[in-house]
């Protein structure tokens, strides 16, 4: 890493490339990801999501790949929280393509430490204050290219090296626990699919074909299906209205005044089954839910883009509440509760959901009642309480992981003013609470 005392603003480390516009037919067709204003998260990071695809040509100035830095100059987010913010590509995407409302950072040195050094700096929070400071503008506010580039930057002392090598590790270890998380739940849902959709169990055994599960698992399902409302079902399986197994927004008892976990519709997951952030909040009106229930979000384009989340940030007795935009589902005995959740991310599912939305455009919503109308292949006892063996481990271990990636993000706010304070005295705390939670 350079140290050089005169490398005194980010124009001394970078140069800056702006992306570009692509033809609209070559979005969605097969290549790099486009990376843009929704893969950065506000304040700084990388967003893990969905994202469209490229298939045309780019120039090589403007592709992405794994350790690369961009940045958003602009936003339109009230706070401003965009303003500025950076992320650097992970190694989960290969290639990125970078789109008008983002920059490149080209470091002007091939030291990786040059990049890593930087990158932290840009993430302080008198990086933000700085920007917040500088951004022009009202409905859309941006910040110069002039005054990003002008931002001074410390020299990378040995000190400020030791806060960066653990920013780093708070970091990798996050993403690893993200990508593990990506496993648990994509093996929870697969099951789902395979038990509660596709019948995959009972096709084998009609078939002769040895269905891949623990013989005890097995014998519990029969070796045919038969006709119903929806289609082939297991034989001894009955078919019913979704409120028949899985309960539609419950009463809860949450008294007006009372302060209570606030989970907010921007902190809805689009991905994953834990909520972003959870406040607590004098309960006025909204839905209320307890641990265990899912929660979908009803109207337009939040049901459209998968906010739903499994409530696991609770304790037992405890009451949550949120928009009245959220529908509630809790699963009867003997089914689990993580059945709720798995059904309310199923193709078929969403599918209803979405066709089901009424009203103007715009604000269109689902009505709750008419999830009557949506039919489930309900399973024997015996199958029900084995699918929930098989998915709570998982889904406690992903929601022991978020708990543990809330810790190390307070682990990392509390290192970064240190990068640009230089009041490093705390590093040794921090460094023993990481060890213990690492």
């Amino acid at each position: 890493m350079a140290s050089d005392a005169r490398r005194a603003t980010v124009g001394d480390y970078v140069a800056l490339v702006r992306g570009t516009t692509y033809k609209g037919q070559l979005v969605g067709e097969p290549g790099p990801a486009l990376l843009g204003l929704g893969s950065i998260e506000p304040g700084g990071g990388f967003r893990t999501g969905n994202y469209k695809t490229y298939g045309g040509d780019c120039p090589d100035e403007l592709m992405l790949f794994p350790g690369h830095i961009y940045a958003s100059l602009k936003g339109a987010t009230k706070d401003g929280k965009m303003i500025g913010s950076v992320a650097r590509v992970p190694p989960s995407v290969p290639t990125g393509r970078l789109t008008q409302d983002t920059v490149k950072l080209v470091f002007r040195t091939p030291d990786p430490e040059d990049a890593t050094y930087l990158y932290w700096v840009l993430r302080t929070p008198q990086y933000r204050d700085y920007c917040a400071g500088h951004a022009m503008g009202s409905a859309v506010v941006a910040l110069s290219r002039r005054d990003f580039l002008s931002y001074p930057v410390p020299p990378p002392t040995t000190e400020r090296r030791r806060v960066v090598t653990l920013l780093d590790a708070i970091e990798e270890k996050t993403e690893l626990n993200r990508r593990m998380n990506e496993t648990l739940e994509a093996m929870a849902r697969a099951l789902f699919k395979s038990w509660f959709v596709d019948f995959d169990p009972v096709r084998a055994k009609s078939e002769g074909r040895d269905p891949g599960l623990p013989e005890p698992i097995a014998d519990l399902f029969p070796a045919r299906l038969v006709d119903s409302e929806l289609n082939g079902i297991p034989e001894g399986w009955q078919v019913a209205p979704l409120p028949e197994v899985v309960e539609v927004n419950p009463t809860r008892a949450l008294r007006k005044g009372v302060e209570a976990p606030y989970l907010d519709m921007a902190n809805m997951p689009t991905r994953g089954h834990s909520a972003d952030e959870v406040i607590d909040r004098a309960f006025g009106s909204g839905m209320r839910f307890i641990k265990g229930d899912t929660l979908v979000a009803r109207i337009t384009p939040c049901l459209e883009n998968g906010k739903t989340a499994f409530v696991d940030f609770l304790q037992e007795g405890q009451v949550g509440w949120g928009s009245t935009e959220y529908i509630v589902l809790r699963p009867k005995a003997p089914l689990p509760e993580e059945y709720g959740y798995c059904l309310a991310r199923s193709a078929e599912f969403r599918e209803f959901a979405i066709q089901s939305m009424t009203g103007t455009s715009g604000r269109q919503r689902v009505p709750a009642e008419l999830l009557a109308h949506f039919r489930v292949a309900v399973p024997p006892k015996p199958i029900a309480e084995a699918f929930g063996r098989a998915v709570k481990p998982r889904f406690a271990r992903a929601s022991a992981a978020v708990r543990e990636a809330r810790t190390l993000a307070a682990l990392r706010d509390a290192l970064l003013p240190m990068l640009i304070s230089g009041d490093l005295r705390a590093t040794s705390a921090v460094q023993h609470e990481m060890d213990r939670v690492l």
